[in-house]
């Protein structure tokens, strides 16, 4: 039947149906534990191991508040302060070297780049020793900068890939005008890159929080202090801590969880226009 336009309805073919099937049985097998982490966060020991399909008969509220109260709290807010330090390093660092790349014309901004992506090919368990003695000797074992200064390092070679991919695409028209009207440089950057980079600056923070959030290797080694743990380590702790109270337990992975999951939720459509963005340009 057509259409006052002319146009034919559209039919589904047999593909799209295929692939909406796969990617609903991949939906289920990502949603589901989460699911089933959140319903058994409420339940007691009975519950989880008595009934491990069904829902709480009796919705459990207190299982979060003990959970906070025997130390999540204090891991909590370790993740958070290192996360949010990381996050604002990252940023600043990567978008002004980034712009620097892009501004140096010839190849001596396209060594310098190269430099930077070297980064790339280090992997942080290679590091871990000679890491472990540079802290040690500038005094810094044992503190957040242990944690928040090589989550920096090793996340800067590939946000400046990403942003810097970004800034190409930026009209040089735009710059050109703002330099007659004698704009300096830190002002193109500040008033006309940043702002037209929201995208590709929303990945950033993304990538950036979900690594320095869920890091363990280097939360492990770096850090003694049981004061200064962070969720990936005091998650460990706490579960040792609670070996029949699993409900208590699952509780603590739910708040771990949350933070990453409400920050996606929230710049979800920045992340995918800025990955999109990132990947074509450059």
């Amino acid at each position: 039947m057509k259409t006052k336009a002319g146009k034919k309805r559209r039919i589904i073919g047999f593909g799209e149906i295929i692939w909406m099937i796969i990617l609903i049985i991949l939906a289920i097998l990502i949603v589901y534990p989460l699911f089933w982490i959140l319903i058994s966060s409420f339940k007691d020991y009975q519950g989880i191991y008595g009934d491990v399909w069904g829902l709480p008969k009796e919705w459990l509220f207190q299982n979060y508040v003990e959970a906070w109260n025997k130390g999540i709290s204090q891991y909590f807010v370790n993740s958070l302060i290192v996360t949010i330090a990381t996050v604002i390093g990252v940023v600043l660092i990567s978008s002004f070297a980034a712009f620097g790349a892009c501004q140096l014309k010839g190849k001596i901004g396209a060594i310098i780049f190269l430099f930077c992506m070297c980064g790339l090919l280090l992997s942080p368990q290679v590091c871990l020793l000679p890491l472990f003695m540079l802290l040690k000797t500038l005094g810094l074992k044992n503190t957040y900068w242990a944690m928040i200064l090589p989550y920096i390092a090793f996340r800067l070679p590939l946000s400046i890939m990403l942003i810097r991919s970004f800034f190409v695409g930026i009209s040089k028209e735009l710059e050109e005008a703002a330099t007659i009207d004698g704009a300096s440089l830190f002002k193109i950057y500040r008033n006309i890159y940043l702002p037209l980079s929201k995208p590709i600056i929303s990945t950033v923070i993304i990538m950036t929080a979900y690594y320095a959030w869920n890091e363990f290797v280097f939360a492990t080694i770096f850090i003694d202090d049981s004061s200064l743990r962070t969720i990936p380590i005091g998650l460990m702790t706490f579960r040792d801590g609670l070996m029949t109270e699993w409900g208590v337990v699952l509780a603590g992975m739910v708040i771990a969880c949350l933070p990453i999951m409400i920050l996606f939720l929230l710049m979800q459509k920045n992340f995918i226009r800025g990955m999109a963005a990132g990947s074509v340009k450059g």
